[in-house]
């Protein structure tokens, strides 16, 4: 299908500060002379922005980055996600007509569009806030028939229930997403036949709806401030992280390595060069090993026993002077382990006697929020301080969470919550969504 441009195009575009400054993170996660691999985020965000996509928004980006505008204009048309049309001021309808909608009433749905909005796809209704367009599946079979209103799915439609939201939608009501028939996800219609424990305790909306809900973007166009900048991939001075190097082989303890600089250890195959002969018994041959007198097993049996034996005796004596010096120190110490970075500064006591929810930092559930309160943590301000070597300390020493600092940007969440900003995980741990 020939996709063209609309004939009315704006004079220029340009994104929102929040917004320009997202498109320039995402370029940083493409190798140097490859952020166009970013074209297709890049694009998307522009109409979120504005709704569709215009000729300047894609020029835009294609100078962004330093592409020539054939071929931004060939992803922009090839890719039907992406509307080359104005859409409605408020709310862009999209129907699911494939076959389990269509089956369960999708025809009922466009008829209703048809009415109330436009006569063909694409239209914009009269006042100029809606239009609507049947589109492929939507994945969401299992609450046929549906349909995506802005960034959102409403599942389980009536022609009455599409009818009602769009008059809603028309008087400045934005309904919540999910289904609309009374069910919470995708359960059976009479409700949950098997892990029935898990029916109760559960929150007021599923995960999908719970986040449209708090974020609050719905039907609006996104302009970079709903939800905060988060780039995991950077380290904090700004700089892609690099995976830690794995070491290079070297020679174990007391082992002297040869002029190649390779130990016997090293050298040792594991198995024989060559499967062995049936006319070659085992024990026989060039690959044959001297049998060891008796005298010399039990030499080397009573050498193995009694280095167990000192290497027992050297870690006991190690592990007591380890628990010992973390007495000393006080609460909340610990041993750091081997490895990269340097352990962050606690303190003996929330201040003020009042510690933070840390909990609120999307990746602290309450294991981690002890394990960071026995290191002295205690405070957003004090993880909001740490630099790259206390990050990679606590990447490397969270026993069953390594790594997870890094992952969930804890320092970016923490700078935010302990400035008396909020994100979206915040909100949604005040409201009992997350821990209850």
């Amino acid at each position: 299908m020939l996709r063209r441009l609309h004939k009315d195009q704006p004079a220029s575009f340009a994104f929102t500060p929040a917004n320009q400054k997202w498109a320039e993170a995402q370029m940083t996660k493409y190798p140097e002379g490859r952020q166009a691999s970013a074209i297709i985020p890049l694009l998307w965000r522009a109409q979120e922005q504005e709704g569709w996509l215009t000729r300047p928004a894609i020029e835009h980006v294609a100078e962004m980055l330093g592409m020539a505008y054939i071929r931004a204009l060939e992803v922009a048309t090839f890719y039907f996600m992406f509307q080359l049309q104005p859409v409605g001021s408020v709310a862009h309808i999209q129907i699911c007509g494939t076959l389990s909608c269509m089956i369960c009433g999708a025809e009922d749905l466009i008829g209703v569009c048809q009415e109330e909005i436009a006569p063909k796809a694409h239209q914009l209704s009269a006042d100029g806030k809606f239009s609507w367009e049947e589109v492929e599946c939507l994945g969401a079979c299992a609450n046929a028939p549906m349909a995506q209103i802005g960034k959102d799915y409403y599942e389980d439609l009536t022609a009455e229930g599409l009818r009602q939201i769009i008059k809603d939608l028309g008087a400045g009501k934005v309904p919540v997403p999910g289904p609309q028939n009374g069910r919470y996800a995708a359960e059976p219609l009479k409700g949950l036949t098997s892990l029935t424990e898990y029916d109760s305790g559960r929150t007021q909306y599923n995960a999908s709806a719970a986040l449209a809900t708090d974020i609050g973007d719905t039907v609006k166009r996104i302009d970079g401030t709903e939800v905060p900048l988060l780039t995991p991939w950077l380290n904090q001075s700004g700089a892609k992280a690099t995976p830690k190097a794995k070491p290079e082989p070297r020679p174990a303890k007391g082992e002297a390595a040869d002029k190649t600089g390779t130990t016997e250890q090293e050298a040792k195959a594991k198995s024989a060069a060559k499967p062995q002969s049936k006319d070659e018994p085992a024990g026989t041959g060039a690959d044959a090993k001297p049998a060891k007198s008796g005298t010399a097993i039990k030499t080397e049996a009573a050498k193995a026993k009694a280095a167990k034996s000192a290497g027992a005796a050297s870690e006991a004596t190690s592990d007591k002077a380890a628990a010992a010096a973390a007495a000393a120190e006080g609460p909340g110490s610990v041993t750091p382990a081997e490895g990269e970075g340097r352990q962050p500064e606690g303190i003996s006591a929330p201040q003020g006697g009042q510690a933070d929810d840390l909990k609120m930092i999307k990746g602290v559930g309450p294991a981690l929020e002890k394990m960071c309160n026995d290191l002295g943590i205690y405070h957003f301000g004090q993880i909001a301080e740490w630099g790259a070597e206390e990050l990679a300390w606590i990447d490397g020493n969270l026993k069953g969470f390594k790594g997870r600092a890094s992952r969930d940007n804890w320092i970016d969440q923490a700078k935010i919550l302990a400035e008396g900003g909020t994100t979206e995980f915040a909100n949604r741990v005040k409201k009992g969504d997350v821990y209850d």
